[in-house]
C-alpha cells in the first residue's frame, strides 16, 4: 500500500493563495514524505499545457506519483476536460462523486447515461474513473456503487471508497474488487490524534493485500500541518510493522 495526500487537505491555504500547488508538492515530498498526491479540481489556478507540464515535471523531480485527479465536475457538461487534464498530468485515475441525492427515479437513469458517456471518453484516453461513495449523493455506499457499475457495464468505471465511512463493524478487507483507490477522510484533529490505538493497525491489517494508494483527506481548519504529518508517520510506521 502506498500513501498519498489530496490537495483538499490544504484547501483553505490553496484557495486563499497562501500556498501554491508547486509549494504543496514540495511540502508533500519533504515534511510529509509521501509516495503520491491527488490534485483536486478546486485548486488549479490555470489549466494550460505549460502550467500542467510544470506540475507534472515538479512531481516527477520530487519522486511523487500523481495518483489521481479529483473532479466531481467530470459528470457535468464539458466534464471530459478533467480526463484531458489527468492525461496531461500523468494521472491514471479521475475520482468523482455522483450528483446529490434526489427522490426522482429519473436521477438514477441520468447518472447511468452520464457515466456511460464518461466511461467511453475515459477508455479513449486510457484513464480510469473511480466513483466515490458519499452519503449525500445518489451513490451513498458500496452497494450503490456496485449497482451503478452493473448498470453502466464498463471496465473503465471503478471505485474510490472512503474508509472512514465504512459501516460499523465492516472490515476494509471486504472492499469491492473494483476499488482502485481508497480514501481516509479526517474530519477533525480529534479523530486523527485521539483515535483509539487499534484503529490504524486494524485498518492496515485489513489492507494487507491492497496494492493501490491510500489517500489522506484532512480539513485545514481541523488538522494542522504537523498533525497531518504525525498521522502519516503513524500510518507509515504501523504499516511497516503490520506488513512485516
Amino acid at each position: 500500500m502506498k500513501i498519498a495526500s489530496s490537495s483538499i487537505s490544504f484547501d483553505k491555504r490553496l484557495l486563499q493563495g497562501d500556498l501554491t500547488q508547486l509549494e504543496w508538492l514540495q511540502l508533500c515530498a519533504s515534511s510529509l514524505a509521501l509516495d503520491g498526491v491527488v490534485f483536486d479540481a478546486r485548486h488549479f489556478p490555470r489549466t494550460d499545457d505549460e502550467y500542467l507540464a510544470q506540475l507534472k515535471k515538479t512531481a516527477t523531480d520530487l519522486g511523487l506519483t500523481v495518483a489521481a485527479v479529483a473532479a466531481d465536475a467530470l459528470l457535468e457538461p464539458e466534464g471530459s476536460l478533467w480526463i484531458e487534464i489527468a492525461v496531461r498530468l500523468g494521472a491514471p485515475i479521475v475520482i468523482a462523486r455522483a450528483p446529490r441525492a434526489a427522490d426522482t427515479p429519473e436521477a438514477w437513469n441520468e447518472l447511468v447515461a452520464t457515466l456511460r458517456q464518461s466511461a467511453s471518453a475515459a477508455k479513449r484516453a486510457n484513464v480510469v474513473i473511480a466513483l466515490r461513495d458519499d452519503p449525500e449523493t445518489i451513490c451513498a455506499n458500496a452497494a450503490d456503487l456496485k449497482r451503478v457499475a452493473k448498470d453502466v457495464d464498463s471496465s473503465w468505471l471503478r471505485f474510490g471508497l472512503d474508509l472512514a465511512k465504512l459501516p460499523p463493524g465492516q472490515s476494509a478487507a471486504t472492499l469491492p474488487s473494483r476499488t482502485v483507490i481508497a480514501c481516509l477522510s479526517v474530519d477533525s484533529a480529534e479523530s486523527a490524534e485521539s483515535a483509539d490505538d487499534e484503529r490504524i493497525p486494524r485498518l492496515l491489517r485489513d489492507l494487507r493485500s491492497f496494492r493501490a494508494f491510500l489517500v489522506i483527506e484532512a480539513i485545514d481548519a481541523a488538522l494542522t500541518e504537523q498533525g497531518l504529518a504525525d498521522l502519516i508517520d503513524r500510518i507509515r510506521g504501523q504499516s511497516l510493522t503490520v506488513m512485516g
